[in-house]
């Protein structure tokens, strides 16, 4: 009878103990050999291998030679070939560590961006409802202008002789200086 696809296999039991790796600290150290592969001195200290082994294999007393030449340096090159087979995975790793970082630091840019929309949509909210609330209060010019008016009528008022706006029975002296009795200045604005 075929297994069914939505149940999960079971645990088989292995002869080897299965080995717990710290992936943040292998990481680590997988990043640490590829920054050093990438840099200059990594390839002159290559390179200075290289020739001294070529060069000892080479020229160099017959009998401490452990390299052919005649077959092609092959212990070099298996070397080499070793150098290459672990290097390539210790970079892609260093990689895939990277492309995580990027990742985080794209969201973290994403969530920045959006707190910076949200404030500013917020803000300009703000100033609409302050230019509507301004819009409803007395300007500097307005209060002027009603000043002006109040100034002009009550200057009006008094050239014509009396208080009008004075109730019947009140005593006209009683509520208002007299008129030499107002400080200098206070019959209006002058027009010097």
């Amino acid at each position: 009878m075929p297994e069914r696809l939505d149940t999960p296999k079971e645990t088989r039991r292995t002869l080897l103990p299965k080995v717990q790796v710290d992936q943040d600290a292998f990481g680590k150290i997988a990043e640490g050999i590829a920054r050093f592969m990438g840099t200059p001195r990594f390839l002159a200290y290559m390179t200075v291998f290289v020739v001294v082994w070529l060069s000892w294999n080479s020229i160099g007393p017959f009998s401490l030679r452990f390299d052919s030449q005649k077959f092609g340096f092959t212990l070099l090159t298996l070397m080499l070939s070793l150098q290459a087979s672990y290097s390539a995975p210790l970079i892609l790793l260093a990689q895939n560590r990277q492309v995580d970082r990027d990742r985080v630091a794209a969201e973290q840019d994403r969530q920045g961006a959006e707190r910076n929309l949200a404030d500013t949509e917020f803000l300009a909210r703000e100033i609409a409802a302050l230019r509507i609330a301004l819009s409803e209060v007395a300007t500097r010019d307005f209060v002027r202008g009603e000043l002006r008016d109040l100034l002009e009528g009550l200057a009006a008022e008094r050239a014509n002789g009396g208080d009008t706006d004075q109730a019947p029975g009140a005593d006209a002296g009683a509520g208002a200086p007299s008129s030499s009795a107002r400080p200098a200045g206070a019959n209006g604005p002058s027009t010097g």
